[in-house]
Order: structure tokens, then C-alpha cells, then sequence
């Protein structure tokens, strides 16, 4: 598994437990806040590893740890979830990272807040190519995994919505192109029952006494039961807590519902592209992006 994979397992495992559907808004919208910033943390520690060294947020004692980045734009100051930018070039790379992760009271769905959250990305994209036109920018969309499963028979899913309603916004490969498409443009399933803590394993049970002396061990005799001391396997990364083989992301190009995508490469193509637009600075070579 690759290590972007490994590094937004670990992320999301340090949510707290999901709040319900018909939890208080504010507690709702600071889940959703909490996803969106373990996401972009988790990033930017990837793209720094892939050798974009003033890749933010950071962590720790880093330089804007934790934060958004604020970038001059166009049409205003506008925070950014995850750059790059040098003080040579000035913006290269910036990921915008939007979630719903909960049904609407009312219609069931996942799709009432879809339109505004398109809103507001197409707005930063707008601000930041007026003012770095030859900037890559990403827009990750994350649902909730449920919500390729609320379509009934007079509509289509959340899913499939999004991706009708999004793929105007994509696949700008020129920086002529239109300034509120996206370079690239995800849709990201999350199995929101996967994230937070881990459920704790229960510990061994203690050895069996020793046969006492000149006595023969029963071999066929049955392991000792030790009350309430059942362990629980711990899943592998991307496996149920239960120990299912559900995954953990499942991340699809807007307009493509079909074909599912691996991480390292959405992040490949992301690279590579930057290196295409700045020929003279950078080059790409085995996921790493070196002076050229």
C-alpha cells in the first residue's frame, strides 16, 4: 500500500467518533472541519516527502503548522488547504479539500449542500488562476460512502450527481483555459466507519500452568477460557474494524463514475503536471519532484 494511503489512514483515525445525522449543526460542522484538516495535513506531509519542501500545512514545530495557507488572489486574499509555493514562482500547487459527510433531515440524501460547496470552490479557483494562471490547482471532493447508495427511483445518488454537476470544472490543461475550471478535479468516497479511534484489542490471555511434574500433558485437552478477555484483530489499513474488506477511500475522477483511481497516482499526475508548466525549474522523476 502506498504510503499516501498509509498516512491518511493514520490521519482520519485521530477523528473523534462521527456525530449522527440529527446531531447540533455546530458539532456536525466541526466533524466535517476536523476531516478536512487531518486530509490536508496528511497531504502536505506527502507532497514535502515527494521533495516540495515549503508544501503546506506542516506539523509539529513546522512552519504553518496546522494552518491554512493565505494566498493574495486575484479577487482578494483567499485560504488555501494545501500550496506549494516558492518565493521565485510564487504558486505552483494548491489543493482544495471540500467533505459532506452527513444526510439531510429532511430528503434523506447527501446532495443539499452540494451546490454551495461547488460554489465556494469554483470561487477560489477563480481568484487564485486570475492571479497565478499557470498554477495546478486540485479540487478533492470528499462524500460520505453512502452516498452512492441514497439514489431512489425518481433520482439519481449523490454520487452520480456530483459527478453531472462538477465535470464543467475540470481537465483545464492550458493556463488560457477558463480561470474557474480545475486542473484536476476528485471525487473521493470516505467510509466515515472507518475513521476515528480503533477499537482497542484486548490483551492475551495469560499461559496455561505448568504440567506439575510426573504428570503427561493432555495434548487433545482445550485451551483454558478466560473470561471476558475475547481478543479483537486489529484490520489491516483500508479493512472494516470488523474486518471486512470495504475500503477506507475510494477516489474517482469527476465525470468518470466508473473507474476508480489510486491515490499515488492522482498525486503523480499532479506532479507531473507542474513540472510540465515550469519546464525550466523542476522535472519529475520516480514520484519526486528534483531540479532540472
Amino acid at each position: 500500500m502506498a504510503e499516501i494511503d498509509d498516512a491518511l489512514a493514520v490521519a482520519l483515525a485521530t477523528l473523534p467518533p462521527k456525530p449522527g445525522d440529527e446531531a447540533p449543526q455546530a458539532a456536525k460542522k466541526r466533524y466535517s472541519e476536523l476531516v478536512s484538516q487531518q486530509v490536508a495535513l496528511a497531504l502536505g506531509t506527502e507532497l514535502r516527502r515527494r521533495g516540495l519542501k515549503e508544501a503546506r500545512p506542516g506539523s509539529g514545530a513546522e512552519a504553518g503548522a496546522g494552518a491554512e495557507r493565505r494566498m493574495a488572489g486575484g479577487l482578494g486574499a483567499k485560504k488555501v488547504d494545501v500550496t506549494w509555493a516558492t518565493e521565485e514562482s510564487g504558486l505552483l500547487l494548491g489543493i482544495s479539500v471540500k467533505t459532506i459527510n452527513f444526510r439531510d433531515s429532511k430528503t434523506r440524501n447527501f446532495q443539499k449542500n452540494l451546490v454551495n460547496r461547488r460554489g465556494d470552490m469554483l470561487m477560489e479557483a477563480v481568484t487564485l488562476h486570475r492571479r497565478f494562471p499557470y498554477a495546478v490547482l486540485a479540487g478533492l471532493f470528499f462524500l460520505d460512502s453512502e452516498a452512492a447508495n441514497d439514489g431512489t427511483d425518481k433520482r439519481r445518488s449523490t454520487f452520480l450527481n456530483a459527478h453531472a454537476r462538477l465535470q464543467l470544472f475540470t481537465g483545464r490543461n492550458d493556463p488560457a483555459d477558463r480561470e474557474e475550471q480545475f486542473e484536476r478535479f476528485y471525487l473521493i468516497l470516505l467510509d466515515s466507519a472507518q475513521t476515528g479511534p480503533r477499537p482497542e484489542t484486548a490483551p492475551p490471555p495469560p499461559p496455561a500452568p505448568p504440567t506439575p511434574s510426573g504428570q503427561t500433558a493432555d495434548l487433545f485437552a482445550p485451551e483454558p477460557m478466560v473470561v471476558g478477555c475475547t481478543p479483537t484483530p486489529t484490520p489491516l489499513v483500508g479493512e472494516g474494524w470488523g474486518g471486512g474488506s470495504a475500503p477506507l477511500l475510494r477516489p474517482f475522477q469527476v465525470g468518470a463514475p466508473d473507474r476508480e483511481l489510486a491515490l499515488v497516482d492522482i498525486l503523480d499526475d499532479l506532479l507531473a503536471l507542474v513540472a510540465q508548466r515550469n519546464p525550466d525549474f523542476y522535472e519529475l522523476r520516480d514520484g519526486r519532484l528534483i531540479p532540472a
